[in-house]
């Protein structure tokens, strides 16, 4: 496909509208919470992102979004193995629901789980003898993270997986390999810059994810607070030096996930430009 390289009038108001539309939704945002977290000085950036509830709510941002990547990776990967090498029925619904968190509001998903694992949920009589706690708990805040996220990795794998068919895994087969040596050496190299792609896109979208953890969390500082509940809770209560150095961590946190997905595509278009 040819690239238009013309420098007719077009080109330059594309451009001039991409980069006004940038410095105004995206650059000057930044620029404003970085000046005002820094707005007290070093020190009070510092003890802004030091304060105990803040590296607590850090902690459990990161923990969040562990567990969700590794859960939603098996998930992804299962589901879209299952959606593109197998023909059963139900294979459209299966597929309806994967894309289902993308439709369905964050704070409806949080809803739908204290319906479920509240005091009045079905669950809540079997759950609680056991000592298990879901609402108002870590738990619930991963359930939820995972809940609006899972779509993301399995999305990236079901065109890849679908353009690359199934040809080389048939013929691996025909030769007695097994299952897990098909995977391992046939399709994962297929499929590893788009799985890695969707890791990072899933990183990306857990780490920010306010809306669901927001229903579930009950706002108990220092414990069921992720770092965008503790920003809300600072900004409203007017500590804004506060409440922007928190969120300068999430920004620090966006950038090393941006740089990695950069990296990635890199990487992913060198690879494929060797294969050609």
């Amino acid at each position: 496909m040819d690239i238009r390289k013309d420098s007719g009038i077009l080109k330059w108001v594309l451009i001039i509208i991409s980069f006004v539309f940038l410095a105004v939704f995206l650059i000057l945002p930044l620029i404003y919470i970085i000046a005002t977290a820094f707005r007290d000085g070093i020190s009070g950036y510092i003890k802004g992102i030091s304060d105990e509830y803040a590296l607590k709510a850090t902690w459990l941002t990161i923990e969040a979004t562990l567990i969700s990547v590794i859960v939603n990776t098996i998930f992804g990967l299962a589901a879209a193995w299952c959606i593109t090498k197998y023909a059963f029925k139900g294979k459209k619904i299966l597929s309806t629901f994967v894309d289902l968190p993308v439709t369905v509001s964050p704070i409806i998903a949080g809803l739908i789980y204290v319906l479920t694992f509240g005091r009045q949920g079905v669950l809540y009589k079997y759950l609680d003898p056991l000592g298990i706690k879901i609402i108002f708990a870590v738990p619930g805040i991963v359930l939820a993270t995972i809940f609006v996220t899972f779509p993301f990795i399995s999305r990236e794998l079901i065109p890849v997986l679908t353009a690359q068919g199934t040809d080389e895994e048939e013929a691996a087969a025909l030769m007695g390999a097994g299952t897990f040596t098909i995977f391992r050496k046939v399709t994962l190299p297929h499929i590893k810059w788009a799985l890695l792609y969707g890791v990072v896109l899933c990183t990306a979208r857990a780490m920010g994810e306010f809306g669901a953890v927001s229903v579930l969390s009950g706002h108990l500082r220092g414990k069921t607070n992720t770092l965008p509940l503790y920003i809300e809770l600072l900004y409203q209560g007017y500590d804004f030096t506060g409440a922007f150095a928190a969120s300068s961590i999430l920004v620090v946190m966006a950038i090393i996930v941006l740089i990695l997905r950069l990296i990635l595509e890199h990487k992913g278009r060198k690879d494929l430009d060797k294969k050609k």
